[in-house]
């Protein structure tokens, strides 16, 4: 069963608003004018008693200001214990942003760009969840809404729990109901439905990054290169997934490399996550078959800057979602424990 996307732009539409990706090299005068910036931000975190969060598919020149980087899961954690900071710089999307937000109410939470959104998230809105979980509780009295942690706040605050692409499965398999409709990834879904015994009622959405990743090209990958290893995500199609030797979240490829025998892997997934194999883990190599998210992209290093230097751009949510999105996500961290 699917549930139409609600959303006031296609993926498409929106795509075609946003700006260039930006870098496409790296020259000695851009490197230079980098550094500059990193040894700027590093010393207004120090003043406004700042830290940066980012995600593994951020550029690499975020990397070196951030003080963490790591998947979904991993930065909800990570946002959780803040303890010792005024200010939270997010680098990621903007859902991720309100994840902070709704961890840290009392903190300011800033997005260095507010154009950075998600396909997935803009698949569904809170209104349309409600009707189709109404319409789905007359036929499964015991239905349970899990969320996965792109789309929004409101949308979280409907939920019966979040998941990441990295406990999914277990969070589905520990909710105590048999039918669940899980949003808004559908690709995730599937995957979940073949490693469960209840009832997956999925969502019509995807991210467009992970969906145009065709079979063709990780095979094609795999006839070069005999013996590469492939890790792909599992936001990945069903035929792409099929030619993987892992299925894993972004938290879960790092790991593999970094403890597998093999010493060659191909990423099937956003290209940043490459850059910070490539960074960290330098004696093995890390081929692509990925796409660049040009939502992710558009967190610049001039725009972290800004961020931190005029205390823009700030997440505000209600007191109501705020919530509701809290006790989501609490019971996710509960369920994934």
């Amino acid at each position: 069963m699917n549930a139409p996307a609600n959303s006031s732009l296609s993926p498409a539409a929106l795509l075609d608003k946003l700006a260039p990706l930006g870098d496409t090299s790296y020259s000695l005068d851009r490197c230079a004018d980098l550094a500059g910036m990193i040894a700027e931000i590093n010393r207004l975190k120090d003043e406004r008693r700042a830290i940066v969060l980012a995600h593994n598919y951020q550029r690499p020149e975020i990397f070196e200001v951030a003080d963490f980087i790591g998947d979904s899961l991993e930065l909800a954690r990570k946002a959780r214990e803040v303890t010792d900071a005024d200010v939270i710089v997010f680098c990621g999307v903007h859902f991720m942003a309100e994840t902070a937000k709704v961890f840290n109410p009392e903190r300011k939470v800033l997005l260095p760009d507010m154009r950075a959104g998600c396909s997935l998230a803009d698949a569904v809105t809170a209104e349309a969840l409600a009707d189709r979980a109404a319409d789905l509780r007359e036929v499964y009295p015991d239905l349970k809404v899990v969320s996965y942690v792109n789309c929004t706040a409101d949308v979280k605050a409907l939920s019966d729990a979040c998941c990441t692409s990295a406990n999914a499965v277990k969070i589905v398999e520990r909710i105590d109901s048999d039918n669940i409709l899980f949003v808004p990834d559908r690709n995730l879904a599937n995957y979940v439905a073949e490693n469960t015994r209840k009832r997956i009622i999925s969502w019509d959405g995807n991210c467009y990054v992970h969906h145009q990743i065709t079979p063709e090209e990780v095979d094609r990958v795999k006839r070069s290169i005999p013996g590469i290893k492939v890790l792909a995500h599992p936001e990945c199609r069903k035929d792409v997934l099929e030619l993987a030797d892992a299925v894993l979240s972004t938290s879960a490829m790092m790991r593999y490399a970094r403890e597998s025998e093999a010493d060659k892997f191909l990423v099937v997934t956003e290209c940043g996550l490459s850059d910070r194999l490539l960074m960290e883990i330098p004696d093995k190599r890390f081929y692509k078959a990925c796409k660049l998210c040009r939502f992710m992209k558009m967190i610049t290093l001039e725009g972290t800057l800004d961020s931190l230097q005029n205390l823009r751009h700030e997440i505000e949510l209600s007191d109501e979602v705020q919530k509701g999105a809290r006790r989501a996500l609490e019971r996710m961290l509960e369920l994934s424990a």
